[in-house]
């Protein structure tokens, strides 16, 4: 049995009984002993021993992103990146650089605009976008996912007409002048554009899951749960994929593939189940939506909006449709883990829960931005996780306030009093709505700023200390798959995971947090990333 020992750190355990230890002992990729560096060589220490200089770094358990999405950051490598536009003129720029390089009838797909981030607010209408791309259908995801805008020569594709079928839980929103689309596509509408889009082969997919894969190892992580049937073509390619990726080729990093609800029946047919795999590539929760967004209003709300009091959103299935799809993944023996931002959107779906008993692996509740106090006292229960996204708040505010109003904004990203209320929170970036790097999600939840920004921070009684917020990136990714004894601190008989950082987390001003870089990704003691 070879031994390697990781010596001369800074190394934060996350394990009360030994909160800092100099040297890590790794044996048949366990964590076999930990302490001083002299104690660790001395016993263990042998002329066989490989042993690995941390050069006085600090380094932590190995970082987990409980929600994200490296199927779809694989893809958007290959696609036209807007989050860098920060005007609609930009926008449109970076539109007509790529058509003019596009064949007509070739499908531009665009993702990451963020009209929040424009200097004057205003969107591209479906006639600009036929003046920059007359020739081209294109597709052009908001940043959250959940907003698509096209043209004219998209419509022209999917047939589009005054009577068609819209998806339940979409809106193809009209001009309200003339009756005719905007070109802006809510929610589960973009469904009615998707299959005309040529699908990549598995080749292609293979290669983007691999940088993606390699680009989440390069930033510190260990672990993902990620969200991806919907992107790479149903439950058994996918698993595939991960499998020869992680497994096969070597890979490592540790991956939950959340199942897309639609996907149930091939769940069953496969006899896959939550926890079915390794401790490398793991089925996990039924993945359900429950609403949409705040950025376009779309999150449900249990009041109408501050800044535009026609509308509360809405969800994208009713309660007894919502009721019957919690059924279905019980009738599994599943978790559900299900995307939630408004506040009527969370109480419907711990309404659906409650008319079910628990399972083995804990339902999850993704985003819980808006929280009633009487939505807080649901929540706590052992059996539940509010998986939260903390860097949404360097993207949200200030905006945000005007959105839900001064008397909302108090329950909402309230993750300081969750966590004293005994909820249980993991921490995720659901990239590529948000960078992958988890420091900026530490940073975010340890500030509650954006980059750049100069005050004391939004709401700043809601501050994690940084101990907090690296368990939710560490200890609360593995409670979310009951794999907390197994991983999410340095403890004997886990899994040697560790992130080594460039910086000391414990010792530097917060904001030293956005310079700070992943030195080094270890999982199951093996280096898989090293700068």
């Amino acid at each position: 049995m070879s031994t390697t020992i990781f010596t001369n750190g800074k190394i934060y355990t996350g394990d009360p009984d030994h909160l800092f230890v100099q040297a890590v002992v790794v044996k048949d990729g366990l964590v076999h002993d930990l302490g001083s560096d002299a104690d660790m060589r001395l016993q263990w220490g042998r002329s066989d021993a490989t042993i690995i200089d941390l050069q006085g770094r600090t380094a932590t358990a190995g970082l987990i992103d409980s929600h994200l999405h490296l199927g779809w950051l694989g893809m958007s490598f290959l696609h036209l990146d807007l989050r860098q536009a920060r005007s609609k003129d930009e926008m449109l720029g970076l539109i007509k650089q790529k058509a003019d390089e596009t064949a007509p009838g070739e499908w531009i797909v665009g993702f990451g605009w963020d009209e929040n981030l424009f200097k004057d607010g205003r969107i591209p209408t479906i006639e600009e976008l036929d003046r920059v791309a007359p020739h081209c259908p294109i597709k052009l995801s908001r940043i959250c996912g959940h907003a698509n805008l096209v043209n004219s020569k998209t419509f022209e594709v999917i047939g589009y007409h005054e009577g068609i079928a819209v998806p339940a839980g979409g809106v193809v929103e009209l001009d309200p002048a003339t009756g005719k689309p905007t070109g802006m596509l809510l929610e589960t509408a973009s469904n009615l554009v998707k299959p005309h889009i040529p699908k990549p082969d598995y080749d292609k997919h293979k290669n983007a899951l691999r940088h993606s894969i390699r680009y989440a190892l390069e930033h510190g992580l260990t672990g993902a749960h990620t969200e991806d049937l919907r992107e790479l073509g149903g439950l058994a390619r996918t698993y595939r994929l991960y499998d020869e990726l992680i497994n096969q080729e070597g890979l490592a990093l540790r991956c939950n593939l959340l199942v897309f609800y639609q996907f149930m029946d091939e769940l069953r047919e496969l006899n896959m189940r939550a926890g079915y795999g390794n401790s490398h590539v793991q089925v996990g929760a039924v993945k359900i939506f429950a609403d949409g967004a705040l950025g376009r209003r779309t999150a449900y709300l249990s009041a109408p909006y501050a800044d535009d009091p026609a509308t509360s959103g809405y969800p994208v299935h009713e309660q007894e449709e919502l009721t019957e799809i919690v059924r279905g993944a019980r009738s599994l023996d599943m978790p559900i883990a299900v995307h939630t931002i408004g506040d009527k959107a969370l109480e419907m779906v711990l309404d659906s829960l409650d008319q079910f008993p628990a399972v083995a692996y804990r339902d999850r509740l993704i985003h819980t931005q808006i929280v009633r106090p009487d939505l807080l006292e649901r929540l706590q229960h052992p059996n539940r996780i509010a998986d939260i996204q903390p860097r949404f708040l360097a993207g949200d505010f200030p905006w945000v306030i005007d959105r839900v109003g001064e008397e909302r904004i108090r329950y909402s990203y309230i993750w300081k009093t969750m966590m004293k209320q005994g909820i249980i929170c993991a921490g995720g970036s659901d990239t590529p709505v948000e960078p992958i790097d988890p420091l900026l999600g530490i940073h975010a939840a340890v500030t509650r700023k954006a980059p750049g920004e100069d005050h004391a921070g939004y709401m700043p009684e809601e501050k994690l200390t940084m101990e907090e917020a690296i368990q939710l990136f560490t200890l609360g990714g593995a409670t979310v798959t009951n794999e907390d004894h197994v991983k999410g601190t340095l403890t004997r008989g886990k899994f040697a995971d560790m992130t080594v950082y460039s910086h000391d987390l414990f010792t530097m001003d917060p904001d030293e947090l956005l310079e700070t870089k992943a030195m080094m990704t270890v999982i199951g003691g093996k280096v898989c990333f090293s700068r």
